[in-house]
């Protein structure tokens, strides 16, 4: 499995075609409490950099962009009742969404976890 982040500060897990999305640590520090996510439908199809979900936050709301071209094959059920998860586990059990990737060659563009850290220091 590989990691990959994009400098909207989304992270994605690719195993195999599919990629787990989510918001960094950075990302949601930065959003303070979360209080509302809404995932996308299973079976939308995305581009990259098209809003693919929604983030709420005692500070902000926001739109999570799709960092890869795909056809999302789940939503994380469990922030609806628990939003909180984005928090707690931003890059494990807070999840967003799962895709199937339509171009791989996507990710070529997207940085790896040194490259991110780098690029957050200067923020």
């Amino acid at each position: 499995m590989s990691r990959y982040f994009t400098e909207d500060h989304e992270w994605l897990d690719v195993d195999g075609d599919v990629a787990t999305v989510g918001i960094t640590d950075y990302a949601q520090s930065q959003l303070g409490d979360i209080v509302f996510v809404e995932t996308p439908e299973e079976g939308k199809t995305v581009s990259k950099g098209d809003d693919a979900a929604v983030v709420e936050s005692v500070k902000a709301a926001s739109d999570v962009y799709a960092p890869v071209a795909g056809t999302v094959i789940e939503g994380n059920a469990a922030l609806a009742d628990n939003p909180a998860l984005v928090n707690e586990d931003p890059e494990g059990e807070g999840w967003f969404f799962k895709l199937t990737l339509a171009d791989a060659g996507e990710l070529d563009g997207l940085m790896d976890e040194a490259a991110y850290e780098d690029f957050v220091s200067k923020l």
